[in-house]
């Protein structure tokens, strides 16, 4: 008999397939959105301060090469900055440029315009208790993980 981690884990397949919440509630004109990879790396160097490769691949898990294309890429877009170590190290670090910084503050809030299209009929309560559950469920996972995310 299935058990209620099978219903989490049915019900976390469903929201994987929902993930894009551009789809729920887009005004934006086409092309304005960023790609899910680009607004995961903004928002860490927006929550974090300025970056490294090095420091990038640490907090993502993923290879420098992969890193290397998509900063170079956010880069060209205007969207990061490449500057020396605010803390005088050798690494060149990232920052986002204010044209970053509104790309990301414009995808942030069509994500939340999203999500109270979707819990509209939520009462305000059932919303932060929902929101501490994902929070406490993301830590089990960085926990894990060994890579938390800085909540600010």
């Amino acid at each position: 008999m299935a058990g209620p981690t099978h219903e989490v884990a049915l019900e976390f397949l469903v929201f994987a397939r929902h993930r894009d919440l551009n789809q729920v509630d887009d005004r934006r004109p086409e092309g304005s959105q960023l790609e899910r990879s680009a607004y995961i790396l903004l928002s860490r160097v927006a929550t974090q301060g300025p970056m490294s490769i090095g420091q990038l691949s640490d907090a993502f898990g993923l290879d420098v090469s992969t890193l290397n294309r998509q900063t170079a890429a956010l880069t060209t877009a205007g969207l990061l900055d490449r500057i020396p170590d605010p803390d005088g190290g050798i690494a060149r670090k990232f920052r986002l440029t204010e044209e970053g910084r509104r790309r990301l503050d414009d995808e942030r809030e069509a994500h939340v315009r999203a999500l109270d299209l979707v819990m509209a009929d939520w009462p305000e309560e059932d919303i932060a208790t929902f929101a501490a559950y994902l929070r406490r469920f993301n830590t089990g996972i960085e926990r894990i993980d060994g890579r938390p995310w800085p909540r600010g």
